[in-house]
Formats: C-alpha cells, sequence, structure tokens
C-alpha cells in the first residue's frame, strides 16, 4: 500500500531556528513555507552489499517557456541548461539490497502542456532505494525541485528556480532568476546570479554562501553554520545567523539597508570605496574595529591604533555605539551577542 504524507519543511526549519535562538529573541531565523508531498517512510540507507542498479531514460518536447517540478526522495539531483526545446531525463536507481527492491520505486512522469512533472514513490516502507537524475531542460525553463535527502545542483537555467532540500547541498550557478535555495542539513551556494528583485537563500545546519550576486533584496540565514558573502551588489541585506561568523566583502549602495545579526560569532565587513554609512552596532562582549575614519556619537568610547601595515584603526569598546562615515548615506545596523565587529578596506 502507497503511504503517503505532507512534509512541512518550514515547520522543521522554524521549529528549530526558534530554540536556537531562545537564548536572544531578537536572533531569530525565519525560513519562508515550503511544502514537499513524500512518502511516510524515512529513507532507510544503504547495506553493505554489492551494489545493484536500474537505469531510466525519457525524453520529451516542452517548449522554450515550460515549467519543471522535480520531487525526490532520496538521491542526488543535477540540472543544467541544454539546447532545443526538449526535456532530457536520466536516472539511476540503487540499492544496496536485494535487487527486488529497485521494482518497489516508481519514476513517475506527468505532461500537462508547457509543464512536466517528474516524482519517485516508494512503494515499500522499509526499501534502500536511491534514484539519482541527471536533467537537461531548454534554458528558458522554469525548475522547482525539492529532495529528501540528496544534493541539489542547478547550472545555467535562466528561467525561475527554486531549490530545496531537507538533507544535502544546494548549489545554483549563473541562474539569474534564482527565488529560493534551501537546506535544512547541508551548505548552500549560490554565484553568478543577477535578479531585480528579492532573493531568499538560508539553512538550518550549513554554511551559506553568496558569490558574485546582484539583487535588490537579499536575505541569508543559517542557524548553525557561517554566512559567507563575496562580491555582492544589493540595496537591502537581512543576513542571519544563531551559531556562526558572517562575512560581507562587496560594496554598499547609497541609501542602501545592510542589517547583520548573529548570537555567537565575528561580523566582519570588507567594503569596496562606500560613499558612506551610518554604522548602529551592538555587541555584549566584544569590540568594533573599523578602518574607516567615523564620528563616533552617544557615550561611545574610542581609540586610534595602528595595525602591523600602518594602518590607523578606531576601535570602540562600548558594548553599543553609533558612528558616521562618509555621507552616512547607508545604513548598517550590526548586533552580535559574543563576538567582534571588523570593518575593514577591501
Amino acid at each position: 500500500m502507497r503511504r503517503t504524507l505532507t512534509l512541512l519543511m518550514a515547520s522543521l526549519l522554524g521549529a528549530a531556528a526558534t530554540a536556537g535562538a531562545q537564548s536572544d529573541p531578537a536572533h531569530r531565523v525565519v525560513v519562508r513555507d515550503v511544502v514537499v508531498t513524500a512518502p511516510a517512510h524515512a529513507y532507510q540507507g544503504r547495506s553493505s552489499g554489492p551494489e545493484e542498479t536500474e537505469r531510466f531514460s525519457r525524453k520529451m518536447k516542452i517548449g522554450r517557456d515550460g515549467r519543471v517540478n522535480l520531487a525526490n526522495i532520496a538521491g542526488d539531483i543535477v540540472l543544467t541548461a541544454g539546447t532545443g526545446d526538449e526535456v532530457s531525463i536520466e536516472a539511476v536507481k540503487r540499492t544496496r539490497g536485494p535487487r527486488s527492491e529497485l521494482a518497489t520505486v516508481h519514476i513517475d512522469i506527468a505532461e500537462r502542456g508547457s509543464r512536466v512533472e517528474v516524482q519517485t514513490t516508494h512503494t515499500s516502507r522499509r526499501d534502500r532505494v536511491s534514484v539519482d537524475f541527471t536533467v537537461s531542460v531548454p534554458a528558458s525553463t522554469s525548475l522547482e525541485i525539492h529532495s529528501i535527502s540528496g544534493s541539489i545542483k542547478v547550472t545555467g537555467v535562466r528561467g525561475t528556480v527554486r531549490a530545496e532540500t531537507i538533507s544535502g547541498d544546494v548549489t545554483a550557478t549563473d541562474t539569474p532568476r534564482l527565488e529560493a535555495a534551501r537546506s535544512t542539513s547541508g551548505n548552500v551556494s549560490i554565484a553568478g546570479i543577477s535578479i531585480e528583485g528579492e532573493l531568499a537563500v538560508g539553512s538550518l545546519s550549513g554554511t551559506v554562501t553568496a558569490r558574485n550576486v546582484k539583487a535588490h533584496g537579499l536575505d541569508l540565514g543559517s542557524v548553525s553554520g557561517n554566512v559567507m558573502v563575496a562580491d555582492v551588489t544589493c540595496d537591502r541585506l537581512g543576513a542571519k545567523s544563531v551559531s556562526g561568523s558572517i562575512e560581507y566583502a562587496g560594496t554598499l549602495n547609497k541609501a542602501g539597508r545592510y542589517e547583520i545579526n548573529t548570537h555567537s560569532g565575528t561580523v566582519r565587513l570588507m567594503l569596496a570605496n562606500p560613499p558612506g554609512f551610518e554604522l548602529n552596532a551592538n555587541s555584549f562582549s566584544g569590540s568594533v574595529r573599523s578602518d574607516f575614519p567615523m564620528t563616533i556619537g552617544g557615550n561611545a568610547s574610542s581609540s586610534a591604533t595602528s595595525d602591523r601595515n600602518g594602518r590607523r584603526r578606531v576601535v570602540v569598546s562600548n558594548r553599543s555605539m553609533r558612528a558616521t562615515y562618509g555621507d552616512g548615506s547607508a545604513t548598517l545596523t550590526i548586533r552580535t551577542f559574543s563576538g567582534d565587529i571588523v570593518i575593514s578596506k577591501k
């Protein structure tokens, strides 16, 4: 008998994020709702026996502006942009149990005009089967990819992309219309992306990395992991981690708003010739250091020091400070409970 359930990824992420941040309610990581339909059994893993495999291949026309939805239980998914108007699906079922297990897992494909839906269905509660997908789609295809146990890699797809997994890494490269990339337990990496709207990227337990990204708004979050941002241009940034450091290397847009929060970790900003910023910084057990000459307001005390290269740095020992550099056009709000705040020149 087939047994299916609706798995609410958002509930898992939200509950864990809240639990991890209870010591400081201001540092919650919120991940938007994601619904995945999956068999009720958890993937049982592979035994130590010889591997048995079965291959699956299918091609179908979809048009250049079609949509592909793919839901997998266990196994990796690799999607790349191809030429023409065809979707090419290559899959390999794998098990180290008896070969008869392969027949208990089906790859179901539904075609509805310009839409293709692919889903793995497990009819046994205790199978040890994984399915690895290699898929090629027309470059302008939109994708929605979900996995329970497996990594997802998307390269060169120009349509909208949403990629989410429970256990595994998510990598999106040269996907200019990426809307979401998330993992519960795994690293998330995005690169080569330029969009006009908002982009959300997150992991519950893993490092989140964004490189060479342009977006109006960028939300990055990890409960247990670092957040690394390099060569990024955005008008609004929200970067959060409960247990991890946050590093930002890039530019600040005029009138941009950048909010960075971590409970346990250092915040490091490496800025390339910013016109100016207003800094609001708080650290319960750390210091604030800056390579930029700032005008400090309020009751914060500061001193000037030199590093090994002779550069002058402002060191602020107070837990809370407000300061301005240049024209003060951008707004930086940085909070860390246990860690230093470092602002340096790139």
